[in-house]
């Protein structure tokens, strides 16, 4: 049924042992803090609420998944140790409260959360921490292990290395052939492009890939072509955001796009009809980014088949930040160094002023 028909029951779970859950939701809160900083009393509010929620994370440890098997089918968790690094470097840009940074680079924590195991979940976030302040001992050991993976990871991302195939048509693999690759695509491009630009405000050109050196602009160009594949150019001509272009899905899995506006109220069954229908949708999504196609380049514009026409809030978050990140002039948009530490003191005492001129 239409989601603003919806009469049946929407339970809200509680939980009293979430420790990943909670500590998520503080790094949101934290780093909505830094965005709202302008309005010093909302973002006062948010920062109130990330640390009650950070010390229910530390203090009633359990994974929220454990808690329900409707939770574990579709969000599963593995641990709550990643969220710890995650919500701590939050809170330390929110506060600059260093007992979050100590937390957040502490080597045992750091290494059950899986800063060691490679992979290309961790670093970034840290590695801005390393680039621009640079904070020595006792932080150094681990911020230099979350540089070195997110330098692993973006070389990753080159066409130069093998670690991920792509299509004909030039798609990145990063689910490695499964299906719906464009939300780990779009992610991928927006943090390319971010360290791209940290590399640049650091007055480093580029980076290390073994013993080759590359220049940070071909993490933009691989950005720039994944986008550009996602917008139109691949080999069917298709653009997998809706409402751009000529040729986009007109068939999205989506209740409310697919149902029509005819005052009628369906049942949840009801429905079905349209879901299953092979007209096109008759409200159009605008601006939703589907699952997008298949190893070779293959899509079919189907409603019942969800790993082509599903659109998902992560997919269109990635697709957002990474578009944002690649507008405007390189020279004029570059990251603002002072903002995003506005709140963190400095690391070291303010060196003296100069003497006076010496005079004979």
């Amino acid at each position: 049924m239409r989601p603003e028909d919806i009469d049946y029951e929407r339970p809200v779970t509680v939980c009293s042992t979430c420790s990943d859950l909670a500590a998520e939701m503080a790094a949101a809160l934290a780093s909505a803090s830094i965005v709202f900083k302008d309005n010093k009393d909302y973002s006062k509010k948010l920062v109130h609420g990330a640390e009650t929620l950070w010390k229910f994370a530390r203090n009633q440890r359990g994974l929220y998944s454990a808690g329900g098997a409707e939770a574990a089918t579709f969000y599963n968790s593995s641990m709550y140790w990643d969220e710890f690094v995650w919500g701590g470097a939050w809170l330390y840009y929110a506060t600059g409260n260093q007992s979050y940074l100590y937390l957040a680079s502490h080597p045992t924590l750091a290494k059950h959360a899986g800063a060691f195991w490679g992979g290309p979940d961790y670093g970034v976030l840290l590695t801005r921490l390393r680039l621009f302040l640079s904070p020595g001992y006792p932080y150094e050991q681990t911020l230099k292990t979350f540089h070195n993976q997110t330098s692993i990871i973006m070389c990753s991302y080159l066409p130069y290395f093998t670690s991920f195939n792509r299509t004909r048509g030039g798609l990145i693999q990063l689910n490695h052939g499964r299906p719906q690759p464009l939300q780990y695509v779009v992610n991928a491009a927006f943090l390319a492009t971010l360290f791209s630009d940290y590399l640049d405000a650091a007055d480093t050109p580029g980076w290390y890939c073994g013993p080759n050196f590359y220049s940070s602009d071909v993490l933009r160009k691989f950005a720039e072509t994944q986008i550009n594949y996602i917008l139109g150019k691949n080999p069917r001509k298709m653009s997998y955001l809706v409402g751009f272009g000529n040729h986009f899905p007109k068939h999205v899995h989506h209740r409310g796009a697919s149902i029509p506006k005819n005052k009628i109220k369906y049942n949840c069954k009801g429905g079905y009809k349209w879901r299953d229908s092979k007209k096109p949708n008759p409200n159009t999504i605008t601006g939703a980014m589907v699952a997008g196609p298949d190893r070779n380049d293959g899509f079919h514009d189907v409603r019942t088949n969800y790993n082509y026409t599903e659109p998902t809030i992560a997919g269109n978050a990635g697709l957002v930040a990474a578009l944002v990140a690649l507008s405007g002039d390189r020279t004029t948009n570059k990251v603002d160094k002072n903002t995003i530490f506005s709140a963190v003191p400095p690391m070291f005492p303010t060196p003296p002023p100069p003497p006076a001129p010496w005079k004979p």
